[in-house]
């Protein structure tokens, strides 16, 4: 493989009114056509500000101050701004985070994707429509001549990314920048679109530096990582011998921040302690020595080096941490046994059956599709249907399923939020159906909503403690100085200052708030918290930090959780029970260990073996989709069994009659398919058929 983009010692530096922040300092490296490199860190270490001066596309104030970039051997420092817009989008293609975000909302598809086409390669508007259909094709478009006329809004998130992969492949470029192109998406369509990424690259012969957070992401699609600390480059190899030999504290804290599969939910996250530095004025000698448990006096005083082993393996560390192939995940080094994170329980997990605090019994919800100048009723969307579920005190429930399968909408059912058009929701024996206005109020103290975007959900213009106090004052609860009291203290218990009281939410990080959207549910004493994709905006080191926290939270307070996420890893993690919902059906539920273990519908298995695993093999495979194909229209729902048109098992049964669910073991593990993966307690079990008819 031939050099293609060589970057040598580059410096970017964002001058703002107060400072100059260098956020890209001393950054060197090379991708070769054909190759997949990752570039990971968390926010703020210049992953993406890496990518954004590849490009020369740098905010207000930002300047490349320093280095050389040059691509199939051309200088793009020194290009001037109409040569470097001809190098956009023809030779170099970005695929950026937010598809919603990167398409024109007044613009059709197909005119978005032409639009590069007309303006590098001079094709009239008719060539470059037939060329955008071949390009909406090529990434795996269902009905790509169709879709040409859609606006973004008509896709779902799937669509849209695959609709932006292909405005960046419109000009077929040398270099491909992804930039966390799948951190908003399920599970299923990251492994299909990170599975497409591969598939062009090798059939292109394009490079890809893929830029994110998730260490899972890189093992399973990248051939060389580089790990990004505050501005510089702090480890880089080949990726089977970054994640089996790796040497640096960060990137070791990066893999351990994540919640593998296979380990007890009972022990806590590593979480790395404090933020990255300022980089208007960053520390001393080692830039990570505040947050390393290895650090010592000459970390604090010198500045390491990035240095070659020999054998292509460079790290900046003047105590590497000598990770080692079969080492456990929990470090195998003496020091790192003195710093072990601790375990927790939750207090109610081993108590004697009780019973249940909810309990979803046949829930229908459907909305209505309306057109025409009198809303005609024309439809209606499925999103809730029949579906039953029961969560006793003190038990954390998982709700997994790709997006539209109705997650969010049964949430706002157990909330009451929403009404059901059918079936009913018992809180703690109070059928909130039949409560008025008035006692709705009251009884909504006792459950409340941690909300997926820390950011929207808290007003801009309150300032904390106007936050905090806001439910306890609509509730009527305490004096004004218990009120201050109980805002000081659930502050420290999410681990905040009461110093924060007088900011605004603009002025903290994602992950402090949402330690202030769990504070603002806690305040008045809730038994039960929907938590909906609470983690999912964070990074990684954040995310172990909140995971951690609710943890603790719940241990103390002996809190009950329905934690609803598409990231089957937090909620593994998370919950002691496990619903799968698919296209508004329940199609399995049962204890963590069974589902995950073994499952029994075939949906279960394919979103866990869409998983990425942080575990890359040596050589490289890349996996295959485990889903295939987009959801169906929750409009209209396929006849019979809802997963058969992606089943690869279906058979003409699965098309004439709905499965009903069915036990495979005495706990509580059920799932509804006609051919399970695993065997029906039925069949293997005569004695149980007998009590059971009795």
């Amino acid at each position: 493989m031939s050099e293609l983009l060589e970057v040598i010692g580059l410096h970017t530096e964002i001058r703002t009114r107060r400072s100059i922040v260098k956020a890209v300092e001393g950054v060197s490296f090379s991708i070769r056509a054909g190759e997949a490199v990752g570039l990971v860190g968390e926010s703020g270490s210049g992953k993406s500000m890496t990518g954004m001066s590849l490009m020369r596309l740098l905010p207000h104030g930002g300047s490349i101050t320093g280095g050389s970039v040059k691509l199939n051997g051309r200088e793009l420092t020194t290009l001037s701004d109409k040569e470097m817009r001809e190098v956009r989008g023809h030779k170099i293609g970005m695929v950026y985070q937010d598809p919603m975000t990167a398409l024109n909302p007044t613009m059709t598809i197909g005119e978005q994707v032409a639009e590069p086409i007309r303006v590098h390669l001079g094709l009239g508007k008719r060539a470059s429509l037939e060329r955008a259909a071949e390009l909406l094709d090529l990434v795996g478009m269902p009905t790509p001549s169709q879709r040409l006329k859609d606006y973004p809004h008509q896709l779902s998130g799937g669509l849209r990314q695959r609709a932006v992969i292909a405005m960046a492949l419109a000009c077929e470029p040398d270099l491909l920048i992804a930039d966390e192109p799948t951190t908003a998406l399920d599970v299923s369509i990251q492994a299909q679109i990170l599975g497409l990424l591969g598939d062009l690259i090798e059939r292109l012969n394009m490079g890809l530096l893929l830029i994110t957070h998730d260490m899972g992401v890189v093992a399973d699609r990248t051939d060389r990582v580089m790990v990004m600390y505050a501005g510089q480059i702090v480890e880089s190899s080949d990726t089977w011998t970054l994640f089996n030999h790796l040497k640096h504290p960060y990137a070791e804290a990066l893999l351990e921040s994540i919640p593998h599969m296979d380990m007890d939910h009972g022990d806590a996250l590593y979480s790395i302690p404090g933020m990255p530095p300022d980089l208007s004025n960053p520390p001393t000698g080692c830039r990570f020595a505040p947050r390393c448990r290895y650090a010592k006096a000459q970390c604090r005083e010198d500045e390491p080096t990035l240095e070659d082993d020999g054998d292509a393996h460079s790290y900046a560390c003047f105590f590497p941490v000598n990770r080692v192939v079969g080492a456990p995940r929990r470090m195998a080094s003496e020091r790192a046994a003195r710093v072990a994170p601790p375990t927790w329980r939750t207090p109610e997990s081993d108590a004697a059956p009780q019973s249940p605090l909810l309990v979803v019994d046949h829930v229908v919800k459907e909305f209505p599709i309306r057109r025409g100048v009198f809303r005609r009723k024309v439809g209606a969307i499925q999103a809730v249907s029949d579906v039953s579920l029961e969560v006793s005190r003190g038990e954390t429930f998982g709700l997994v399923g790709e997006s539209g399968s109705g997650k969010t909408t049964l949430g706002r059912l157990i909330m009451a939020l929403e009404t059901p058009d059918a079936g009913s929701v018992t809180f703690d024996g109070v059928r909130l159906s039949n409560l008025k206005v008035r006692a709705l109020r009251r009884k909504r103290r006792e459950f409340q909503l941690m909300f997926q975007d820390p950011y929207a959900s808290l007003d801009p213009r309150m300032r904390v403690h106007s936050i905090l106090r806001e439910p306890l004052a609509s509730q009527g609860v305490g004096t004004k100085k218990e009120q201050n009291e109980r805002i000081a203290q659930l502050l420290h218990e999410v681990g905040l200052s009461a110093a924060v009281v007088d900011l605004y939410p603009h002025q903290f990080s994602g992950g402090q708030r949402q330690r202030i959207g769990l504070a603002r549910a806690l305040m008045i004493e809730p038994r039960l918290i929907v938590a909906d994709e609470p983690v999912s905006a964070l990074d990684v080191s954040i995310r172990s930090q909140v995971l951690n926290m609710m943890k603790r939270i719940q241990s103390e307070h002996g809190l009950t959780y329905i934690v609803i996420s598409h990231d089957l890893s937090v909620v593994r993690y998370l919950a002691d029970r496990i619903g799968v919902l698919y296209l508004g059906k329940l199609v399995e539920v049962g204890p963590g260990d069974d589902v995950y273990q073994a499952p029994a519908h075939p949906y279960t298995a394919g979103l866990l073996a869409s998983i990425p695993a942080p575990a890359p093999t040596k050589p490289r495979v890349r996996r295959p989709a485990a889903l295939s194909g987009e959801l169906p229209s929750a409009s209209a729902p396929p006849s019979g069994c809802r997963f058969r048109t992606r089943c690869p098992r279906a058979q003409e049964i699965c098309a004439e009659e709905e499965p009903q669910m069915r036990p495979f073991n005495e706990s509580g593990h059920l799932a509804a398919c006609h051919f399970p993966l695993e065997t029906p307690l039925e069949i293997r079990s005569p004695v149980f058929m007998e009590r059971t008819a009795r």
